[in-house]
């Protein structure tokens, strides 16, 4: 009998449509990709974040970083996603920064030598609810 984690990662996430409960967050990640944009707001899914919390569907975060695209953006090795173990169950805070290394751009969270915040992990509560000027937004110095 085929266990959950011998199973493809698509499959694996049917599985997890069918079976977990959506899980809400109160975390939010906002970043900046260039000091002339504003500011971005990652939101993690709820449906990933059970996901997430757990366990044995979601490959390692390093796996989305060996994949090979080419010039027309199709993705060469994609069998990896499903071919390797997955991690186990995560703390939301885990989960966090497995989406951070997933999702952000590396130049954002990788930077050692910038003199500024480029990433900032907060709570819901902490974000205006008037979008308005979202386009304004900036990470404060």
């Amino acid at each position: 009998m085929t266990t959950l984690s011998e199973l493809p990662l698509f499959d694996r996430l049917l599985w997890a449509k069918e079976n977990l409960a959506p899980v809400e967050t109160d975390y939010r990640v906002v970043f900046e990709c260039d000091m002339d944009e504003a500011a971005a707001v990652l939101v993690p899914a709820p449906e990933w974040m059970a996901c997430a919390l757990a366990g044995g569907i979601l490959p390692p975060v390093e796996v989305y970083h060996q994949l090979e695209i080419d010039e027309k953006g199709h993705v060469l090795n994609g069998h990896i996603l499903h071919e390797t173990p997955p991690l186990g169950p995560m703390t939301e805070e885990q989960a966090i920064e497995y989406l951070i290394r997933k999702d952000v751009p590396s130049h954002v969270w990788q930077d050692e030598t910038a003199n500024r915040l480029k990433f900032y992990i907060c709570q819901k509560h902490q974000i205006p609810e008037d979008r308005g000027f979202r386009n304004a937004w900036r990470l404060a110095a």
